[in-house]
């Protein structure tokens, strides 16, 4: 049973419409949902089946009530990442039967608790990771996923901070040991956890950071690398050219033969981390052809040869982490300390873009005609 009356339910809509710069409308209601007899919908980005940009419509569902020790949160922003383009697609394991709603991050005002809940209140803003039902105007969580948004971060900012922001500190920092004058090979480096990265990075002394883009992309980003390379160049010579004996850390979001080349450029006692297969889409649908090619392509591991060389190589999955293996409590502890990091300014999310919901089809669209650049996963989408 949810913790809602109707003085607070209105209360959190007319703090809805005071965020969007609104009068509350008469009455306190709000105009993101409505009533068909006792029962209320939302509007919600529906994928009816995986494929291209025609199996997603904007559409009308029941709206959720908070379960015990879920918060209720009325989304402000929800992130747009390149996974949420795989799962489109179904290019992702053991995918979920649709319809569904994609989504896995967003930022909003809570606006019901569910019994058990401490340490939240009906009003307060948060972001909050979500097992898909993102992409809706309403969505319930565990309380175990959810984390108060600093005073001046913006709902756009928050939604694209989880993701992004925890994936490259845990790699860094918790996978890989990250430490005072090592070197890093990040590829996407013009993406959200590529940025994200290159921010954290900078918050250890003497990093040297190599990053591989989309040329169109190296103008802005430029000044976030030690070193910026062409994704198409051959980057691996172009890393022993600056650095003969290669780098610490390779952050591998791309998969295919850079896995090969990734390994080979670890120094002794490198970490090579695996964090998606971007490689094995592209186009709008899924083609079983590059699968196949960017399977065919992976290096096959020796673990001798690891041992002989003294390599480490390791994989890194966020969402498995958070939904399938139970370490909310770690990646809380990953949100305190980057929360603490944006409050003293040292990062800050980079937002790619703006879509209304209405628009969800296009910014997947947006994504999608970008494949050369591979990770826009700095997009946020407003739900406002």
């Amino acid at each position: 049973m949810a913790k809602e009356g109707v003085e607070k339910a209105e209360e959190t809509e007319q703090m809805i419409e005071k965020e969007a710069g609104k009068e509350p409308a008469e009455g306190g209601g709000g105009g993101g949902s409505h009533r068909l007899g006792d029962a209320q919908e939302m509007r919600a980005v529906v994928l009816a089946g995986f494929g291209g940009l025609n199996k997603l419509r904007v559409t009308r569902k029941a709206m959720p009530e908070p379960q015990d020790g879920e918060l209720k949160i009325r989304v402000k922003a929800c992130g747009l990442n390149f996974i949420d383009l795989m799962v489109r697609q179904g290019n992702i394991d053991n995918p979920p039967k649709t319809p569904l709603v994609p989504g896995f991050e967003c930022s909003g005002i809570v606006e019901a608790l569910g019994d058990s809940v401490k340490g939240y209140e009906i009003g307060d803003r948060v972001m909050a990771f979500v097992n898909y039902n993102a992409w809706a105007e309403v969505v319930c969580t565990p309380v175990e996923f959810v984390y108060k948004i600093p005073d001046d971060m913006s709902f756009s900012e928050a939604a694209a901070f989880p993701m992004n922001f925890v994936t490259a500190y845990m790699m860094l920092f918790e996978v890989a040991n990250l430490r005072e004058g090592m070197s890093v090979l990040v590829h996407s480096a013009g993406g959200g956890v590529g940025q994200a990265v290159a921010q954290l990075c900078s918050t250890v002394p003497n990093v040297t950071v190599f990053g591989t883009a989309s040329t169109f992309k190296h103008e802005a980003i430029k000044g976030s690398m030690t070193h910026l390379f062409d994704r198409n160049a051959d980057y691996v010579q172009e890393v022993k050219r600056i650095s003969a004996e290669g780098v610490d850390i390779v952050l591998d979001c791309l998969c295919g033969d850079n896995t090969g080349k990734g390994l080979s450029l670890l120094k002794p006692l490198g970490t090579y981390i695996l964090y998606g297969s971007s490689n094995m889409v592209t186009g709008e649908t899924k083609s079983f052809f590059s699968f196949a090619k960017s399977w065919w392509q992976v290096e096959k591991v020796n673990p001798i040869k690891l041992y002989e060389e003294n390599k480490v190589i390791a994989g890194f999955s966020l969402l498995n982490l958070l939904f399938k293996q139970g370490r909310a409590g770690l990646i809380r502890g990953v949100v305190d300390k980057l929360t603490e990091l944006y409050n003293q300014k040292k990062i800050k999310p980079v937002v790619d873009s703006l879509w209304a919901l209405e628009e969800g089809k296009e910014a997947d669209e947006a994504v999608n005609a970008n494949m050369d650049q591979v990770h826009k996963n700095s997009g946020c989408r407003t739900c406002t």
